[in-house]
Order: structure tokens, then sequence, then C-alpha cells
């Protein structure tokens, strides 16, 4: 690539250097995952004419620069990155990527390019809050009705939805609280479900705790980790898998209390184990599913068709595939369609295939099964339920994770992007 080509190579190399680190930071911040990070943060730092060594893990950054066109060791920058982990907004991901396009292109200065950055931190809205607790609210009802939950079951996490979107808020606007947002929203979620089982009807009482939970099981984060790790990220891959773990616990032990503190005090749950439902209110509950997540995953409403559509194909080809041939194999060929769907997405329209990747993985992670496993091991003490679910996490995760690779190997993501 020609310098005349690329007249955003002509800005000073300090320039350069802290736009690419601008981008890397909003890319971690928007939840890409290491390998994805990397190979974006290298693809654009060749086309302003730097070479650069990123290193990612989900607290942070290192990137080590130099000036390809000065004499070794003589323009050498590190830069270390300190940051949180990242919370997946797809919108905002796409309007970065489209920035640093334009100005890898040359079509926007670097200047205008961090002016436009900025601009996405603006502070969310009173509109934009009601809308995240909606959508908390509607994901644990359609994941309720997914499952095939009586309709009291079903309001009922929809409600316990709500109430977690509105602690989240809460506890992510104060430290003091923030590092035990799970394990309240599990306290609340237990505390609600058991006095709705006691004092208006019968629940089944684990699947509503766990449906209403469902926005902040870490399955996704899981599955991340071992995709990680099985690109040889090793350090990243360990620290996301850890973070997994740790918040699958905090939910158990949320849970847990607040069922524990209840009968304590004589608050006894009518527990009731049917799914009544039939078929229809399955794929009713799906759709509304995509809708949410389009919703919790900030999509731009231009993409919400996108996102239905890869979570309804996402969903089919499982529920078809594992008819077929076996529960794992369909997850395996769903989550390689996705990939292929999401890469191709991203070469038609130039556009980030996590729009289509994304949302329709989400339906297959395992987070509600580990947390079911981790708490019948701890209410019954049942070590034979705990390793089932183990076995039946890590199936899953391998067979999203074949998908994954495989579904690069069969389209691979379009040249110079990989988000």
């Amino acid at each position: 690539m020609s310098v005349a080509a690329v007249p955003n190579v002509q800005a000073t190399y300090a320039q350069r250097v802290a736009f690419v680190c601008e981008i890397a930071a909003r890319l971690h911040s928007y939840g890409t995952t290491a390998q994805r990070l990397e190979a974006a943060v290298v693809a654009l730092s060749q086309r302003l004419m730097l070479d650069c060594e990123p290193w990612s893990n989900p607290t942070g950054l290192i990137l080590s620069f130099s000036d390809p066109t000065k004499a070794i060791g003589s323009s050498d920058i590190t830069r270390v990155i300190r940051l949180g982990p990242g919370d997946n907004d797809l919108n905002k991901l796409a309007e970065a990527d489209r920035l640093a396009e334009a100005v890898a292109h040359g079509q926007m200065s670097i200047a205008q390019g961090h002016t436009a950055l900025r601009q996405l931190d603006r502070p969310p809205r009173r509109r934009d809050k009601v809308f995240t607790a909606v959508s908390f609210g509607l994901t644990s009802a359609a994941v309720a009705g997914l499952w095939r939950l009586p309709w009291l079951d079903i309001a009922t996490a929809g409600v316990i939805g709500v109430l977690i979107g509105l602690l989240t808020l809460y506890c992510d606007r104060r430290v003091a609280t923030r590092e035990a947002s799970e394990a309240l929203s599990a306290l609340l979620a237990g505390f609600v479900a058991v006095a709705v089982a006691a004092f208006i009807g019968p629940l089944n009482l684990n699947s509503v705790i766990i449906a209403s939970l469902v926005v902040l099981l870490p399955g996704l984060v899981l599955t991340n980790a071992v995709n990680e790790l099985s690109s040889q990220h090793w350090v990243s891959g360990t620290a996301r898998f850890a973070g997994a773990m740790t918040t699958v616990l905090k939910l158990t032990v949320g849970a847990v209390i607040a069922v524990t503190v209840a009968g304590a005090i004589g608050i006894e749950p009518v527990v009731q184990a049917w799914r009544p439902q039939p078929e229809v209110v399955e794929w009713g509950a799906l759709l509304v599913a995509a809708i949410a997540f389009a919703m919790v995953f900030k999509a731009n409403l231009r993409d919400w068709p996108w996102v239905v559509l890869a979570v309804l194909g996402g969903y089919s080809i499982s529920r078809y595939g594992g008819k077929a041939w076996g529960a794992m194999s369909g997850i395996f060929l769903a989550a390689m369609a996705l990939t292929a769907a999401g890469n191709l997405f991203g070469r038609v329209f130039k556009r980030p295939g996590a729009i289509v990747r994304l949302p329709g993985i989400i339906i297959l992670v395992p987070g509600s099964t580990s947390l079911r496993g981790v708490m019948d091991l701890v209410q019954r003490q049942d070590m034979l339920a705990g390793q089932s679910a183990f076995i039946s996490v890590l199936s899953v995760v391998m067979a999203l994770v074949a998908g994954l690779l495989f579904g690069n190997l069969l389209l691979p993501a379009r040249k110079n992007q990989n988000l």
C-alpha cells in the first residue's frame, strides 16, 4: 500500500500510535475477543504504516509499536492500557469499525476520527436505561417460554428480569456494589421467585430463577474463553474462564442464600415441575428472544432484521440438526453456519460479522446448564448432578468452539478485518 493511497500515513508517528491505541481500547470495551482484537489492531496498524505487536487480556492491553521506515529500535513505543472486562455493544462496535476503516483509507483525518470516537462516550439517557431494563425482562420471559414453562413462570421470570435490569443499572453506578452485582441479582431473583411460589402459585422454582438471570449468565464468556485457549491465547483464555466460573459461583451463592433464608423464616415455596406449553409458544418465545437479544446487545435498529434471522437460523439448525444427528452435532452445525454467515455479512456489507455471529450463538451457549449444575451441587449435595452438568457444559462448549473454528475455515473473515 503506497503512502499516496492513504493520506493519514502523513500524520505524525505519535498521532497514528494514539489512534490505534484508541481503537484497540474501544474494541476491547465493546466485547471483542483477544484473537479478533489483535488481528484487527495489526491490520489497522499496517494500513497506517506502523508495526504493532498487541497483547490482549480481559482486563487490559499491551501494545508495542515501531516505525518500519526508521532504524530498528529507534522508534519503539509501548503502551499499557488498563481496562475493565468488555461489554458487548454491537452498535458502538460497528461505528468504531466504520471510523477505523475511514481513517485507514484516508477518508477521514486522525483528528476527525478521535472526535467521532469521543462522541460514542455520551452518557446513557433515561430512555436508554428504561430500554435496558425492558430488554432484561423480555429476555428472561422469552427464555422461560423457550423452555415451555407455564404462564405464571414466564410472567414471574419477566418481572424479575426487569427488576434485575434496574438493579444492575444501580449497581454499575457505584464501585462498592459493582463487584457484588451478580450475587445481589441472584438474591433478588431467589426471594421474588420464592415469594410467588409461596403466595401466588406453584413454580418450576430453579428454572424461573435461572431464566430471570439469563442475561448475567457467563455462557458466552465461557465459550470465548475456550475459543481463546484453542487459539493459544493462554493468559486471556485462562483469565476469562476464571471470570466465568466466578460469575457462576456469585449467582449460585445469591440464589441459594435467598431460598435458604426464605425457608428459615417459614416461607415454603410450592414447587411443581411441569412444562405444559405447546410448540407454538416455543417458537413465539424464540421470536421475542431474538428481539430481546438485539436490545441486550445494543444493536442498531437497522441491524435488528439480521439479528432476528441469525437467532432464528441458529436455533433452527441446532434443533433440527440435533434431532437428525445428535444434540452436539446440531450445536456444531449451528455455530459453523453462524460463523460463516457472519464472515459473509462482513465481506458483503463491510461491517462487523459479530452483528450476525454473536446473537445467533448466544442462544446456544451453556450458561443455564452450568448454573443449574452448581445449584444442584450446593442445594442437594448431589455430586453426580454436578459432574453431569460439568460434562454437559464441556460438551456444548467444545461443539461451539469447533463450529467457530470450522466456520472460519469454511469462509474466512474479510481481509484486514476480523471483527
